[in-house]
């Protein structure tokens, strides 16, 4: 039993290595210019044991993105834990998403990793469910802020999930912007922006102040 249950360590540790590597190569070249090979080569492995943990080029970036969210969503945890105005909780969650982060990140380059998911996932039925998938783990954040914050009185009653459908895309919006240095939406008017949306349409106060992201 205790050789099993190093042997599954050992296979976990090895297959996040993979992740961590595919992750920062996608990021790099982007997903048409990276190979099983190169992900093999990073990681001293051979492509065939790539194959083995992932089957397809196509699973290995949904489950590099995965693995590069692990982090955000396990810091969305504790700071939710540990926040309870909405506002503030608002104000974070769009922060880490439109506001570059001034510390380096072990997965660099995450909103490339989407930016090239998206672009699969027109083409791709499996990928397409994938996003599907990813895409309402981040719905379903913003949705339990709504409804934990009608439940505290400090919001309007509204719908939660259409809130959240419309917020979510207004966030990946203003991040592509702020992603491909657009000299119009940079990151403060886009963390302007989805504050002053969410404000009219939960109906609260909100004034503007100069943040970092801070994660």
């Amino acid at each position: 039993m205790a050789e099993k249950a190093s042997a599954a360590v050992v296979a976990d540790e090895r297959r996040d290595q993979m992740l961590a590597a595919a992750a920062a190569l996608i990021a790099e070249r982007g997903f048409g210019d990276t190979r099983i090979a190169d992900v093999a080569e990073r990681v001293g492995a051979s492509p065939p044991l790539v194959v083995y943990y992932f089957g397809t080029k196509d699973k290995l970036l949904t489950e590099a993105l995965r693995y590069s969210e692990q982090s955000f969503y396990k810091a969305a945890d504790e700071m939710l834990a540990s926040t309870s105005a909405i506002v503030k909780r608002l104000e974070t969650l769009v922060a880490w998403t439109c506001l570059p982060d001034d510390e380096e990140e072990e997965t660099p380059g995450t909103w490339g990793l989407w930016f090239d998911l998206w672009a699969q996932a027109f083409r791709h039925p499996e990928v397409k469910k994938d996003r599907v998938e990813l895409d309402q783990r981040w719905r379903a954040m913003i949705a339990r802020v709504v409804r934990e914050g009608m439940d505290a009185g400090e919001i309007d009653t509204v719908d939660a999930e259409e809130f959240a459908i419309a917020f979510a895309a207004l966030m990946d919006g203003l991040s592509i912007q702020t992603a491909l240095d657009d000299p119009v939406v940079d990151g403060q008017r886009a963390y302007r922006v989805a504050m002053r949306f969410a404000s009219t349409s939960l109906g609260f106060t909100w004034k503007y102040r100069r943040r970092r992201a801070g994660r």
